[in-house]
């Protein structure tokens, strides 16, 4: 808490299932936001892409409170799934802000791209430092969030940071094929929410 406001970040993401990446990417905001806590929110039905429809919210919220039980200052928060159908992030920061509160929003490099064509964007901006991180080193993309910044700032007032952290090639869609496929897929997963996995035979694997 700085000044008497509460430093809250908020990670929200389908999670399907949630990896080492995800957990890195979260140890590092907050850390270098220095927030006084997080919630991590899995989506109910996320507005942007399709989900797998094969594992419920339930077992994605639950692998979540595994993956990032040991990181202090966590909040795994089922207030999406709660709320039920699609999840809309303006609506979750409206429930979290209060007058004691700043919120920082974790994206990631295409959410950030997006972010003035989600829902309500103009109360996005308003209500949440938005705060990206990168997977990729990509210099062509790496121009495209700069001029997307710049736009931001100058049609929304907002102020963009970055969270640093060393860059995992790792997505849940890869992981999700390496599982049905019967491949290996050690170094990518928090051991629990692999055994939690493989004890419910989620995404095809034994």
């Amino acid at each position: 808490m700085i000044n008497g406001i509460r430093r809250i970040g908020i990670y929200g993401g389908t999670f399907s299932p949630p990896h080492k990446g995800h957990v890195e990417a979260a140890r590092a905001f907050m850390k270098q936001m220095r927030l006084d806590y997080l919630y991590v929110i899995p989506t109910a039905i996320p507005p942007h892409k399709q989900l797998d429809n094969t594992v419920d919210a339930r077992h994605r919220l639950r692998m979540c409170e595994l993956a990032f039980a040991d990181v202090e200052g966590v909040i795994v928060s089922d207030t999406e799934i709660r709320r039920g159908g699609v999840s809309y992030t303006v609506d979750t920061l409206r429930e979290l802000s209060a007058p004691d509160a700043r919120l920082f929003l974790l994206c990631g490099t295409d959410m950030l791209l997006t972010l003035d064509k989600w829902r309500e964007a103009e109360e996005i901006f308003r209500l949440c430092y938005p705060i990206y991180v990168r997977r990729e080193n990509d210099p062509i993309v790496s121009a495209r969030i700069l001029s997307k910044i710049s736009e931001y700032t100058e049609r929304y007032n907002a102020v963009v940071r970055r969270v640093l952290v060393e860059p995992i090639e790792i997505s849940s869609t890869e992981i999700r094929r390496r599982l049905a496929s019967g491949e290996r897929v050690d170094g990518f997963l928090p051991s629990a929410v692999e055994d939690y996995i493989r004890r419910n035979r989620l995404y095809g694997a034994e």
